[in-house]
């Protein structure tokens, strides 16, 4: 079956705002700015494609905790109560633009995402505990055949963060936008020219398995790649494929120190890692041992969760996100002093995350969301504004 989320993803940089300052985001850029209740949400579609386009505002209302979905206007709309066996959502699809063209729908303060289908509406389901969302890693997803893709964003009384994802999965590219008081537009998402059937034509050229991540549909469509977390899970990648790995960096440091540093804002407070037993011990100044971390597996390293799990803290979480990006990046042997934020030492070992590096290497300007903690060291494809007049989706070309 799909899975089955009790709430949408939080854009993380929104979420990581809340967790101690680890990125300084949310306070509005004018101490008087007043976040309407709702925000124009502009859809271009430059695809190329002739298809029909279908939209979807689906997530959670921030004032009451509720579950819905908005409609063209911003209005919210709670789900009925589900089922078991699931039964269906109502239609929450709104008509997209044509090939060319632009609608515009008003987004409310929410945390969710905004789906969007070419040629098919999405097939979304309720359970007793909440909405089951598309899980293509799933042979028999009823959205497994469908091309879509969707954006994650939070829109508060601090402001609106908006940004694309392929935390899940790469498919049919987008870039996100918004337009602040000056009147200046920020934007991130687009691909390079090519860079589409470059992301693929990477996975296929690289050793290892990773090609097994693209799924193609029976006509010949090429729809997504699916992120190496659920290619490990659905057996499509192999589940050693970080152990060399992450070997080698338990070895390291048996005898050296790892060295965190994992608020930006904050660069006195540092934690110190050693193996010991197997297990990575971390100390702070005083030498106490604050967390522990058990070898990872490549699930734990792709998901950021198991053995890397991030509470919502001040010492685990933070560590662990740090540990995370220095996993995926293979940056933890080059360096002893982490978060490495350089970008020319990300996906330099020959065992990496090559999934983050075949997307991160085909973005026109180098950001992505291609792992849950790609935002350590402002990585990730976001856009953030705390008086934001105008949001912004664009539809690219898939090539």
């Amino acid at each position: 079956m799909p899975h089955t989320l009790t709430r949408p993803a939080l854009p993380l940089a929104a979420a990581a705002a809340l967790v101690g300052g680890v990125l300084a985001l949310g306070a509005p850029d004018r101490a008087d700015a007043a976040v309407p209740d709702t925000v124009p949400l502009k859809i271009t579609n430059n695809s190329g494609r002739s298809e029909p386009v279908y939209l979807y505002d689906l997530g959670t209302q921030l004032s009451s905790g509720q579950q819905g979905w908005a409609d063209a206007n911003g209005t919210f709309h709670v789900w009925p109560a589900g089922g078991n066996p699931p039964t269906p959502a109502p239609d929450a699809s709104i008509p997209g633009p044509a090939a060319g063209q632009s609608t515009t729908i008003r987004i409310p303060k929410f945390s969710g995402r905004i789906y969007f289908s070419y040629g098919q509406k999405l097939d979304f389901r309720l359970t007793t505990g909440g909405l089951v969302q598309p899980a293509v890693q799933n042979p028999s997803d009823p959205n497994r055949d469908i091309l879509f893709n969707w954006s994650e964003y939070t829109l508060n009384d601090s402001g609106l963060w908006l940004n694309s994802t392929q935390v899940d999965m790469f498919s049919a590219p987008y870039a996100v936008g918004v337009q602040r008081a000056d009147g200046s537009v920020s934007t991130t998402g687009h691909l390079k020219s090519g860079g589409y059937t470059g992301v693929f034509d990477a996975l296929r050229a690289q050793q290892g398995g990773w090609a097994g991540l693209i799924q193609t549909r029976s006509d010949g469509t090429v729809l997504r790649a699916l992120s190496p977390l659920y290619g490990v899970e659905t057996g499509a990648l192999p589940a050693n494929v970080m152990d060399d790995y992450v070997n080698r960096v338990w070895q390291k440091y048996s005898s050296d120190t790892l060295t965190v540093t994992p608020f930006a804002d904050r660069p006195d407070t540092k934690y110190y890692g050693r193996v010991s037993g197997g297990v990575m011990n971390f100390t702070d100044g005083s030498g106490a041992v604050v967390t522990s971390f058990q070898k990872p597996d490549a699930d734990s390293v792709f998901g950021c969760h198991k053995l890397l799990d991030a509470p919502n803290d001040q010492v685990r979480g933070p560590i662990s996100r740090t540990l995370c990006a220095g996993f995926n990046r293979s940056t933890l042997l080059t360096s002893s002093t982490q978060p490495d934020t350089t970008p020319a030492d990300f996906y330099q070992d020959p065992v990496t995350n090559q999934y983050a590096r075949a997307v991160h290497g085909q973005m026109a300007d180098g950001k992505a969301y291609a792992f849950a903690f790609d935002d350590v060291g402002n990585q990730e494809s976001l856009v953030n504004d705390g008086d934001p007049q105008q949001a912004y989706l664009t539809l690219d070309p898939l090539s």
